[in-house]
């Protein structure tokens, strides 16, 4: 079931962040809940807003909602990735904004069905996409335990890694590993009990699944890329990140683009060809106040990050 209180992360600085005009064309490549999508809806009456989700749940919730406030939207059942090309075929080339909120929405973490949860028993899935192929069932169960040990390292940061992967693939051999709390007690099993005391073992195993199940990390660039190449003169694309993995793509690739060309960069009077298309709005992230975290503990991590198109 959809969470009625699920509440949008960084909302107010995200939204301010894009400039909006009442006559904005706008891309949300994270359509969620709506709780972004309706916010932008508000400020555009004379505008467009093309939305992105590949959750079916989550658009059927969205397109009800956002009909509460205007027709003037469209959403487009797609990854992100995929952006450039849905909006070509609807004869989109350029728009004044996009806005990114990556990583998991909280109704999906709180829908025990869908496997997400490390506190709620279910069938292992995590798929964003219901249809997709790939659950966390076959990562757990088919991967090797070299492949499950790389991404927990790479996608975890966990510095048992090792040892949850050999749990895995030691416990594999009678049976399938087929719920979330069953793989809950083996990732516990391999950790000693000191290190379950500051934070939950299974975190950052889940989350290390959940990227690998949805190629999380993979997109963002490209997407970023889309976006950035999208922009009118003036547009701005700002990104909400929820961990370091995800931030350090989106700061390194936004530092790209702002940079003067290497081959020019120190020379007096340098022609505006080699000078960057973009700038940073805020040479720092945005983090949420210790109001917003009070209220929504889940935002914590959060981070935004915003580039504009200068030419």
């Amino acid at each position: 079931m959809m969470n009625e209180k699920h509440i949008s992360v960084l909302l107010t600085e995200s939204i301010s962040s894009l400039n909006l005009k009442e006559d904005s064309i706008v891309v949300d490549a994270t359509l969620g809940y709506g709780g972004h999508s309706s916010n932008i809806l508000m400020r555009i009456n004379k505008g467009y807003l093309f939305a992105f989700d590949q959750d079916s749940e989550a658009i059927r919730h969205s397109t009800d909602r956002l009909k509460n406030i205007g027709t003037n939207f469209t959403i487009i059942k797609s990854n992100f990735v995929k952006m450039k090309d849905e909006l070509e075929k609807l004869g989109v080339e350029k728009v004044d904004a996009v806005l990114f909120d990556l990583g998991v929405s909280s109704p999906q973490l709180d829908d025990a069905d869908r496997g997400f949860s490390y506190h709620n028993d279910a069938r292992l899935d995590m798929r964003m996409d219901k249809e997709a192929k790939l659950s966390a069932y076959e990562v757990v169960n088919d991967y090797s335990r070299d492949e499950l040990a790389l991404i927990f390292k790479k996608y975890g940061e966990d510095k048992f890694a090792k040892i949850i992967a050999k749990k895995i693939v030691e416990y594999r051999k009678n049976k399938p590993i087929e719920t979330t709390l069953e793989l809950v007690d083996i990732i516990k099993s391999a950790v000693p009990i000191k290190f379950r005391l500051d934070k939950h073992p299974a975190r950052q195993i889940f989350q290390a699944i959940r990227i690998e199940v949805n190629h999380e990390l993979d997109v963002i660039e490209p997407a970023l890329s889309q976006a950035l190449d999208l922009l009118n003169v003036g547009g701005r694309c700002a990104v909400i990140t929820f961990h370091s993995l995800e931030d350090k793509i989106v700061k390194n690739y936004f530092k790209k683009m702002c940079e003067v060309d290497p081959k020019v960069k120190g020379m007096p009077n340098i022609p505006s060809s080699y000078l960057p298309d973009f700038r940073l709005v805020e040479n720092k992230a945005i983090t949420p106040s210790e109001e917003e975290i009070n209220n929504n503990p889940r935002a914590r991590s959060s981070k935004l990050r915003v580039i504009e198109r200068i030419k």
